[in-house]
């Protein structure tokens, strides 16, 4: 008899980014691989899916919905299955048939996943209808999921203070895209990007403005005549993020933004990188960090849990604050020895995560439910 893993795959669902899509797709690829024997992965998705419905990552069939994204999760936020059925449901995210079930009987389980805690601690940096909607589900994953994970400890805990979930947290890290290596054509994508060789890296967008800041204020701080690149901001970002910059004390001539890159783009802007900045202090999952780490750029990033929990020692950390961070990136700069030294720590460090270890923990997690 064969055991079905139903994957949840709704990329329009509220707060679904691109890096969770891609994350989405990166694990049920590898619950495929990573199968025991006499198991096997299915997808469920809206009917409006069209094409995304994870049957390029080997699923052994899909599961429409007859419902379209928008009416699922507005009936999955009222408690109705949406027509899902039952079974062994895991999701990515919090969307998901999060209903009454016998787990004990009927061997029905509901796994859901939550990547941060912006609902709560940044609730600006979404749509307001989103936050409510991500509010609302972990109150219906409270009374009826069977295991809520979570990517970090620092998550964990933090979860844990607004949610009375108990031991039904479970940490399981996520990974960088499995095809994300520097290309072999990196010069020649940099060029067409338009940045220039030899800068510090960093990833962020008007929604958390702060941390953008610190980042300017640091590079300023550092006293070298560094170029930024800034990536992941929005299109027409640019003119704020040019202002955020000149108000910092970083010239517009030494600043390039550019949108979110596909990941052989990224990763040939990685390459480029004398350094990559991250200034945030945030309980998220640091998607850009871990791409550094799995490329071996050196990293000096804010103090934080979540940092020292994910890298350990493949960064450099300093306070938060712009002249901590300043003050951090000219020492690391100032020295190939440091800069070498800080590129091969993160890349022996970004090897811990990979996609199909994070499913052999997902199937291991469904095996003791």
């Amino acid at each position: 008899m064969t055991t079905t893993l139903r994957v949840v795959f709704d990329p329009s669902a509220p707060a679904v980014g691109p890096d969770v899509v891609g994350a989405s797709r990166e694990l049920a690829a590898a619950l495929v691989a990573a199968a025991p024997s006499g198991c096997d992965v299915r997808s469920i998705v809206p009917s409006d899916a069209g094409e995304e419905t994870l049957a390029d990552e080997g699923v052994s069939g899909v599961d429409r919905l007859p419902v379209g994204s928008a009416a699922a999760a507005a009936l999955w936020r009222r408690g109705l299955r949406a027509g899902a059925g039952d079974g062994l449901i895991h999701s990515a995210t919090l969307a998901a048939p999060l209903v009454r079930h016998d787990r004990v009987h009927d061997h029905d389980q509901t796994v859901v996943t939550l990547w941060d805690m912006r609902a709560w601690d940044a609730p600006d940096e979404l749509p307001r209808a989103d936050a409510a909607w991500i509010r609302a589900m972990l109150r219906r994953a409270i009374r009826h999921a069977d295991a809520v994970v979570v990517p970090t400890h620092e998550l964990a805990r933090r979860l844990a203070e607004v949610a009375p979930l108990g031991d039904r947290i479970r940490v399981i890290a996520g990974a960088p895209s499995g095809s994300l290596r520097v290309p072999s054509d990196e010069v020649g994508r940099r060029r067409g990007l338009s940045v220039p060789e030899g800068y510090v890296l960093m990833s962020g967008s008007m929604a958390a403005s702060d941390r953008l800041r610190s980042g300017f204020e640091a590079v300023v701080r550092s006293g070298r005549d560094t170029a930024v690149v800034v990536i992941d901001s929005p299109e027409g970002e640019e003119p704020a993020v040019a202002e955020l910059a000149a108000a910092a004390g970083l010239p517009e001539r030494r600043l390039h933004v550019r949108g979110r890159l596909d990941v052989s783009d990224r990763a040939a802007v990685f390459a480029g990188a004398v350094t990559f900045l991250a200034p945030s202090d945030s309980s998220a999952f640091p998607w850009r960090t871990l791409e550094a780490l799995r490329l071996g750029v050196p990293i000096v990033a804010a103090e934080s849990a979540t940092h020292r929990e994910l890298l350990l020692d493949g960064a450099a950390f300093a306070s938060g604050d712009g002249e901590a961070l300043g003050a951090e990136l000219a020492a690391t700069l100032a020295s190939t020895a440091t800069v070498d030294r800080l590129a091969v720590l993160a890349a022996d460090r970004g090897r811990a995560f990979t996609w199909v270890g994070a499913a052999e923990r997902v199937w291991q997690l469904h095996a003791e439910l």
